[in-house]
């Protein structure tokens, strides 16, 4: 374990290693790695599915894909912050030389949660849209280096968010499809209350 540990901390430090390099690149990073672009532009995302299909049948997948993708983070988060309450590993520049391009967060860096939660979005999605869900990867592929690169993650944090995602979404897949009929009342519901 100490040695994927050390392998881990030579990545992040040879990631790190290239700030100050291009600062345009850093400003560019400085703009992704933030709290809000690619959560806001994914939720943006999301609701462009949940509302902007005419044709009733691709509506209907977006608006399930959607649903999925919802679920997934509140289900994906929660084993976050399960996992943070047995394994809290600190920031890498809790103990590292850093090059710090981002505020220095508190909680624990293993898993990556904002990772955690931008592939769980992507996924949700992906299942039932495989174009709009690859580039919504490759953002959360961005946002996940990013924040590596700004100094407040390291690689293996954003791996274990990505995994935690992708599994967390198939087993909401499999557990919405298990309850069928409920997810299909819900969307008939809000459906009658002109939200969807």
């Amino acid at each position: 374990m100490e040695t994927i540990s050390q392998v881990d901390a030579e990545i992040f430090l040879w990631i790190n290693g290239w700030v100050g390099t291009s600062s345009t690149f850093d400003r560019l990073v400085q703009w992704v790695v933030s709290d809000y672009l690619i959560p806001v532009v994914f939720s943006v995302v999301l609701l462009g599915l949940w509302f902007g299909w005419t044709d009733q049948s691709m509506r209907e997948r977006h608006q399930r894909g959607v649903m999925l993708a919802g679920i997934t983070v509140g289900i994906a988060s929660t084993f976050v912050k399960i996992s943070n309450v047995f394994y809290f590993r600190p920031r890498p520049f809790d103990s590292l030389d850093v090059e710090l391009l981002f505020y220095p967060p508190t909680d624990s860096s293993f898993p990556a949660n904002p990772v955690t939660v931008a592939v769980a979005m992507a996924t949700g999605v992906w299942v039932v849209n495989k174009r709009i869900g690859t580039v919504m990867y490759i953002g959360a592929f961005v946002y996940g280096f990013s924040r590596v690169y700004a100094g407040v993650f390291y690689p293996l944090d954003v791996v274990g968010g990505a995994v935690i995602a992708i599994l967390s979404t198939y087993l909401v897949y499999f557990i919405l499809r298990r309850i069928e009929p409920v997810p299909t009342l819900c969307l008939r519901l809000v459906r009658f209350l002109c939200i969807a």
